[in-house]
């Protein structure tokens, strides 16, 4: 097993954000965390890359427990987040902004090779490279974010809220780039207010509520669930 969360508890203050979650991916696996705001699954990738403390739980990580190590740490190892609200550099250019995931790495020797495959995922970055990544629009911040995580080469991919502010069209974009990742290999594990379009993608997914695991299933037997679609899928 890749990752392997075991009960898992985080607090912020007298707040318990996350109660005793357990729960594991294998290589090659793409699987969704859902559930409404709040319920704790933005906490949970924050913890797996030791933004926030663990209180209580193992994270392990190919079989070697991560939580307590600094978060550069972590990210050399394999485990990179493309955060919500994308956080790019936006007084930096596309290409400068690429350049920085490199701190992370020990071996940058790939780099223009790394650069090259970015662009021709998205090849909109590759016409704006010189651009500063602010003026770009939200889709392309979008692009510009997942693509400075795969510069970090990652073993397991944690993507959050990829769809957050983006028009129908580009979400379907970015949805397709990050199926023909999995596709090709990338281990991932999403966070998406957009249950159905991630739960089409995934091979299984979590519903979190109230920071606890309510039901697990595969991608298909979740959007089939009468009481999933009434609460998630609108229908």
């Amino acid at each position: 097993m890749l990752l392997n969360i075991q009960e898992l508890t985080v607090s912020y203050g007298g707040i318990r954000a996350v109660r005793d979650i357990s729960f594991g991916i294998e290589s090659g696996e793409l699987v969704a965390l859902i559930g409404p705001n709040g319920a704790g699954k933005s906490t949970i990738l924050r913890a797996i890359v030791g933004l926030v403390p663990v209180e209580k739980g193992k994270i392990l990580f190919e079989e070697k427990q991560i939580n307590g190590q600094p978060t550069h740490m972590i990210v050399r190892n394999g485990i990179v987040l493309a955060p919500e609200g994308r956080q790019i550099f936006g007084r930096l250019s596309v290409t400068e902004n690429l350049t920085l995931a490199t701190f992370a790495l020990k071996n940058t020797a790939t780099f223009n090779e790394d650069v090259e495959r970015v662009f021709e995922l998205f090849p909109v970055l590759r016409e704006r490279k010189n651009q500063q990544a602010g003026t770009l629009s939200g889709g392309e911040q979008q692009m510009l974010c997942i693509g400075r995580a795969l510069i970090e080469k990652p073993k397991l991919l944690l993507l959050d809220e990829p769809s957050l502010g983006l028009a129908p069209l580009l979400i379907k974009e970015i949805f397709q780039i990050i199926k023909r990742l999995h596709t090709e290999g990338t281990t991932i594990l999403l966070v998406e207010q957009n249950a159905r379009i991630a739960l089409k993608v995934a091979d299984r997914g979590l519903i979190i509520e109230s920071g606890n695991i309510v039901l697990e299933d595969s991608g298909k037997g979740l959007l089939s669930n009468p009481d999933i679609k009434k609460h998630y899928l609108g229908g």
